[in-house]
């Protein structure tokens, strides 16, 4: 099994980086772990909506290089469904079962291109509050790990 945790940028906060990695080290348990952060192209709000377009499809392009045709792309969309943490340790398991072969993928600051939706296996959101796509990879990487736990029958303090 793996997991690859796809984000455009860089981490440049301190505590996150450290929280993830911890939650990578956990969940490199369960399987091998990779973290690539994409670069991400230049957008503002001063741009026209077909500019920030253009800008989200040369990132979806890029993301898209990073995933090949078997890997299961859970997408981390605002758009995506909420899950509970149940919901989410019984869809990996649905998923596990096709491949074990996961890409979690974030938007950028502007979101996602329409082809990355269509690509993927799984969209789904963490809340309905608004975070930065770094504390996403946080929030999702101990959701992961929650989810292993339970579906390995582990127990996970609450």
């Amino acid at each position: 099994m793996t997991f690859k945790f796809l984000i455009p940028g860089k981490l440049k906060d301190r505590y996150l980086q450290e929280g993830c990695q911890e939650y990578l080290k956990r969940l490199s348990k369960y399987g091998k772990m990779t973290l690539s952060f994409l670069p991400e192209e230049p957008v503002s709000p001063s741009m026209t909506k077909s500019q920030r377009e253009k800008a989200l499809q040369i990132e979806a392009k890029r993301a898209l290089s990073q995933i090949s045709e078997d890997d299961i792309l859970f997408l981390v969309d605002i758009h995506g469904k909420e899950l509970t943490t149940e919901e989410f340790a019984s869809l990996m398991k649905e998923k596990m079962a096709k491949n074990g072969n996961f890409v979690f993928l974030f938007g950028s600051s502007f979101g996602l291109d329409d082809s990355l939706r269509k690509r993927a296996d799984v969209s789904f959101s963490l809340s309905k509050l608004t975070f930065t796509h770094y504390m996403a990879l946080y929030l999702t990487l101990e959701q992961c790990y929650r989810a292993m736990k339970i579906l390995k029958g582990e127990s996970y303090d609450k």
